[in-house]
C-alpha cells in the first residue's frame, strides 16, 4: 500500500485541495512552491500509463479544475504540470504553480511551511475552487 493510499484511507493526515469519487488533490509537504498539489487516482495504480482510459483522462481533467483554483488564490503566471513517477509508486500529478521555467526543477532545494501555512494554503485553493 503507497503512502497515497494511506492517504485516501485516511490513515495518514493531508491538506485536502480537492476531492472526487474518483481522485484527491492534496498539497504536497515537500514543495517547490507554495501552492504544490498532488493529484491522485484513488485508484492505485503506479505508473500513469498504466491508468485505464477513462481514469487517465479523468485524472488530467480533475487535475486541470484544481489548477484553476490554484492559480486564482496563489500568484503566479501559470500552474506548471510535471510528471515523474519515481518517488511514490501510485500515479499523480503535480501542479506547481510558476513565474519562471526554473520554478519546476525538481533538484531544487524543497521549502518547508508550517502546519498552520499549510492549513492556510490549502483553505486559499479550497476557496478559490469553490467560487469559480
Amino acid at each position: 500500500m503507497s503512502i497515497f493510499s494511506k492517504i485516501i484511507s485516511g490513515e495518514i493526515p493531508a491538506y485536502t485541495v480537492a476531492e472526487s469519487v474518483e481522485f484527491l488533490a492534496f498539497l504536497d509537504i515537500n514543495p517547490l512552491a507554495e501552492g504544490h498539489v498532488l493529484v491522485i487516482p484513488k485508484k492505485e495504480v503506479d505508473y500513469i500509463f498504466d491508468l485505464d482510459d477513462e481514469t487517465y483522462t479523468g485524472l488530467q481533467l480533475f487535475a486541470k479544475i484544481v489548477a484553476t483554483g490554484i492559480k486564482a488564490a496563489i500568484p503566479c503566471k501559470k500552474v506548471g504540470v510535471a510528471v515523474i513517477g519515481l518517488e511514490v509508486p501510485h500515479a499523480h500529478i503535480h501542479l506547481i504553480p510558476m513565474n519562471r521555467v526554473d520554478d519546476l526543477n525538481f533538484s531544487r532545494p524543497k521549502m518547508k511551511f508550517s502546519a498552520e501555512e499549510l492549513q492556510a494554503t490549502s483553505e486559499k485553493i479550497r476557496e478559490a475552487l469553490r467560487n469559480s
